[in-house]
């Protein structure tokens, strides 16, 4: 059965200062007695005051030793109490005790220690003092070994693995990077099942108690106990890598033992801590890298969309350098983003957005790219390479996913379009021209789900009329005019969609019926045409038709151009 996951409170890990054991070890307390409290003995002290001085003040008391002389006691021992509530952690007496001291009832929390002889404050002080100095004293120096030791290889670029094996070198445990998203960056000393197990257990921990909304915030180090393979339990010593406000992953130490000595724990948790910020560093190198790839590999497919190179030996070199092979058959397919919830950087999100889409369905067989043109997703995806066989189901199967998982992700419709098939890098334009004017199209007409390029055949067959002088008349004379009054080109478009029926298209807009005939009427007169004759309303419908498919290709064509 596997170890559950469990975090150390921070105040039981953070193992640094000099314990009432260490102290008592000292040769200046020879001879010292324990009075109460010796359960305790494994409490940090940092200092050591008066206990007449602190008596009159109220600032906390947190790892501070008391010291008193045995005349002093009986005046302020019923102030005890009153400190021990404030977080003192142990009384010096320097020298015997009295006896109506010793019937004294001490708190649970209170550590009373005895000296044997009286050796003065100052020298107690001066012990203390010194002994957390040292101590903290080692820590600094190991922790300007450790920094040197990891920026000379940063500087010298050894990557991330080998940052990661230095780190593991030092520790002589192993240890392991994780990205922003929880992954393995990269490891050393793991391997087969430990490195499975590990690679589950760790970011489950790291997570856990902590809500998603406040992973990218500044935390402390942490320890966990996480789960090994064959139900063993290990413990990580992680610290999160953070550069400016923004959460770059992990650096973790992993021990097998699930209870590690203090002066480990202590120089585990400075280590993880002095080299978030080189790894941190290294990991930022290369997400500097991988997004500098990614931005040229988008400007090459909105290339590739817009049909831009000088010639068929510049596309030739550039595909090869993405490794694109120019003579495959490719599908293009484009959708509306909507972002499900408002974000500080929209071109981010809507590039998320597009990888989220451009993965699904992963095949080895076939590869996705995508990019972000406006609010436009773009994905190019290779298709079989049978050219005997017809591709159209191929794409709608992948069309229809992708409708799908977009609007799980933006919780809200999406349309999803599509054009032919592109024989060969070079036909790739004409087929994203094909889906742009099919999406701007169905966003004319309202529609969402799955649209193709052929499924709109009725616009598709006038494309060539759209230019024409023919065609621009029919949309200046019956179109233009209707643009200029309250939602008299919404009110006919549902009449016309509707079959000419009044009670459906009124139902349609939420109109009266009497509204609807007198808005048609005022149609009719605008247009100077009686729309309720059948001929007029085919006329209407194809003026209204061109006017679509012109608005759809103007935005395609300027996009072209400025893009």
């Amino acid at each position: 059965m596997a170890a559950p996951l469990t975090h150390y409170p921070e105040s039981s890990t953070d193992i640094q200062g000099l314990k009432i054991r260490d102290l008592l070890d000292e040769p200046l307390m020879r001879g010292a007695r324990v009075i109460a409290g010796t359960d305790r003995l494994d409490l940090e002290l940092t200092w050591l005051l008066p206990l007449a001085e602190v008596a009159s003040r109220a600032d906390s008391l947190d790892g501070v030793a008391l010291y008193a002389r045995p005349e002093a006691l009986l005046a302020n021992g019923a102030a005890l109490d009153t400190l021990t509530i404030r977080g003192a952690t142990a009384l010096v007496v320097d020298g015997p005790a009295p006896e109506e001291f010793m019937h004294h009832q001490f708190s649970d929390e209170l550590v009373v220690i005895e000296m044997s002889s009286r050796v003065g404050f100052g020298a107690l002080n001066r012990l203390l003092a010194e002994r957390t100095l040292n101590h903290e004293l080692q820590m600094m120096r190991y922790a300007m070994r450790v920094r040197a030791s990891l920026a000379e290889l940063f500087h010298r670029g050894a990557g991330l693995q080998m940052l990661t094996r230095e780190v593991c070198h030092l520790a002589r445990n192993p240890a392991m990077a994780l990205n922003a998203r929880g992954q393995v960056a990269a490891h050393c000393g793991l391997g087969g099942r430990t490195l499975e197990a590990l690679s589950k257990s760790v970011p489950q921990a790291l997570a856990a108690g902590v809500p998603a909304s406040q992973r990218a915030a500044m935390q402390h180090t942490r320890v966990d106990r996480v789960a090994g393979p064959d139900g063993s339990t290990w413990t990580c010593i992680a610290s999160q890598i953070n550069l400016g406000k923004t959460s770059h992953g992990w650096l973790a130490i992993l021990v097998p033992f699930s209870i590690l000595d203090a002066r480990d724990l202590a120089s585990h948790r400075v280590l993880a801590e002095q080299a978030t910020a080189i790894i941190g560093s290294e990991m930022l190198r290369l997400q500097s890298v991988d997004e500098a790839e990614e931005r040229a590999r988008g400007d090459f497919i909105e290339a590739l969309l817009h049909g831009r190179f000088s010639s068929d030996h510049d596309l030739q070199a550039r595909a090869d350098h993405h490794e694109i092979d120019i003579n495959s058959s490719f599908g293009v397919f484009v959708a509306h983003g909507v972002l499900p919830e408002p974000t500080d950087n929209p071109a981010t999100g809507m590039l998320r957005l597009a990888r989220h889409a451009a993965n699904i369905c992963a095949q080895p067989s076939s590869r996705a790219d995508a990019t972000v043109i406006g609010d436009v997703i773009v994905v190019l995806r290779t298709l079989s390479q049978a050219d005997d066989v017809d591709l159209s189901p191929e794409m709608d199967d992948f069309a229809q996913a992708m409708c799908q998982a977009l609007e799980q992700r933006c919780g809200a419709p999406v349309a999803v379009t599509y054009g032919r098939v592109a024989h060969g890098a070079r036909e790739i334009r004409n087929s994203y021209s094909q889906a742009r004017i099919t999406l701007g199209l169905a966003r004319q007409l309202g529609r969402s789900g799955v649209s193709s390029y052929r499924d709109l055949r009725s616009f598709t067959v006038l494309a060539e009329l759209t230019d024409t002088e023919h065609g621009q008349q029919l949309i200046e004379q019956f179109v233009e005019p209707l643009r200029t009054g309250p939602n008299l080109l919404e009110t006919v478009t549902s009449y016309l969609t509707h079959g000419g029926n009044v009670c459906l298209a009124a139902r349609a807009l939420s109109v009266h019926r009497n509204t609807m005939l007198a808005k048609l009427d005022r149609i009719s007169r605008t247009i100077d045409l009686d729309i309720r004759e059948p001929e007029n309303q085919f006329t209407l419908w194809l003026a209204i038709r061109l006017s679509m498919l012109a608005n759809a290709r103007t935005t395609a064509n300027r996009e072209a151009t400025f893009g």
